[in-house]
């Protein structure tokens, strides 16, 4: 089990029916499609919305199309014109289906991700090798779930990597009490092992994982679980590691009042060491919470920021952005003016949080049923992806604040 050395990159969530959502606050900015899904050759239905490069090109995952399996594609940009091409298009084989997470770049360059089903089974972590100019490398299967004791369908959060290149993630189900789990793929000469740090399910312990883990200077690793902990709504947890293993701390059992419950969305760190997250539903609007917890010789701080207007998981299911002056970005799944979800942006001033919307989605040729993490580039543009839409597959879409 190695010490993470780094602070590992980070940042989860299944496709869900639409609930009905309320109405936020809403201002104007240029709102952007770049893609429009056909369910095609091109893939359908991406989840987890993009990463980008230092070029500004976007890289990410269809759960749907393509050989019917999923897609990986890739956006090229050039001068802000943006061109799409498919990097991958799953089979269902050893190569797994339905990817639902973001391409992560790892420390070789290598783009990694996960699919949620084939494989052993259970799902699969993947390499697509380097980007060329037409495609991939090579796509090459590092590890397929499904086997006792392992975790099983792995989450849509993101994979994260130490400095020797091992792979952290979270699986929704297996472990051993078939609640999800905490991973490490270590490389050998032999091929990839798997180890668990963490089984999710004792008695208070949480469940189901939908995100996946960030890690501090000191190499401890958080996250959230979407249910158990000792209300049944949900914690987030820390995981330290030592000599003999992994220790699990619960540094917060959501309670399902005014701090929310069913925290789909994973967490981030801000220049002070706080986090920040978000619980999809509850809160004093019912729409779900953005919140902070802050650290201290005692423990963490809880601290509901903002609850977002809706029912039912109609808010933030994706990992909040904090940029450097401190304002908050990130989206929500079916809550905005026509209750198919926002681009949000959270400014402190004093003692209060403002929460402006930046785009409400129409369902339309915009898309709607937004499960993405934000991200963005040199300029401050602001992408991502819609669950659906469009053409009924979903976009790729770019705000310009």
């Amino acid at each position: 089990m190695a010490k993470p050395a780094l602070t590992i990159l980070a940042t989860a969530a299944l496709s869900l029916a639409a609930v009905a959502c309320g109405p936020a606050p809403a201002s104007a900015t240029t709102f952007t499609v770049l893609h429009t899904f056909t369910n095609g050759s091109d893939g359908g239905n991406p989840i987890d919305g993009v990463t980008i490069d230092k070029a500004g090109n976007l890289y990410g995952t269809a759960a749907s199309g393509g050989s019917g399996y999923g897609t990986a594609f890739k956006l090229k940009n050039v001068h802000g014109v943006y061109t799409f091409a498919t990097l991958y298009a799953f089979t269902s084989g050893s190569d797994g289906a339905a990817p639902g997470a973001r391409l992560m770049p790892g420390p070789d360059g290598h783009l990694y991700g996960t699919t949620q089903q084939g494989g052993g089974g259970g799902g699969t972590v993947f390499d697509l090798g380097r980007v060329l100019r037409k495609g991939v490398d090579k796509e090459t299967q590092l590890y397929h779930f499904g086997g006792s004791g392992s975790g099983y369908q792995p989450s849509n959060g993101d994979l994260a990597f130490d400095r020797a290149g091992h792979i952290y993630g979270t699986t929704y189900y297996g472990g051993s009490y078939n609640a999800g789990a905490v991973y490490e793929l270590a490389k050998t000469p032999s091929g990839w092992t798997q180890t668990i740090l963490h089984a999710f399910g004792a008695t208070g312990d949480g469940a189901i994982p939908y995100s996946g883990v960030i890690a501090d200077a000191s190499g401890n690793l958080y996250g959230t679980t979407s249910a158990g902990g000792t209300a049944g709504y949900g914690t987030v947890y820390q995981l330290v590691p030592s000599a003999s293993g992994w220790k699990e701390n619960v540094i917060y059992n959501f309670q399902g009042q005014n701090d929310g419950e069913t925290p789909y969305a994973g967490l981030t760190f801000d220049k002070n060491g706080n986090l920040y997250g978000g619980a999809t539903d509850g809160g004093s609007n019912s729409g779900g919470v953005i919140f902070e917890l802050s650290p201290s010789a005692s423990g963490w701080t809880f601290t509901p920021i903002y609850s977002t207007p809706g029912w039912g998981v109609s808010g933030p299911f994706r990992t909040p952005y904090v940029a450097a002056n401190g304002t908050i970005y990130g989206t929500t799944h079916c809550d905005g003016l026509n209750s198919a979800g926002s681009i949000y942006e959270l400014t402190y001033s004093g003692s209060t949080w403002t929460y402006t919307s930046l785009h409400d989605f129409t369902g339309g040729s915009d898309g709607g049923y937004v499960f993405a993490n934000p991200v963005f580039d040199a300029h401050g543009d602001v992408f991502g992806t819609t669950q659906v839409g469009g053409s009924g597959y979903g976009v790729v879409w770019e705000v310009s604040p």
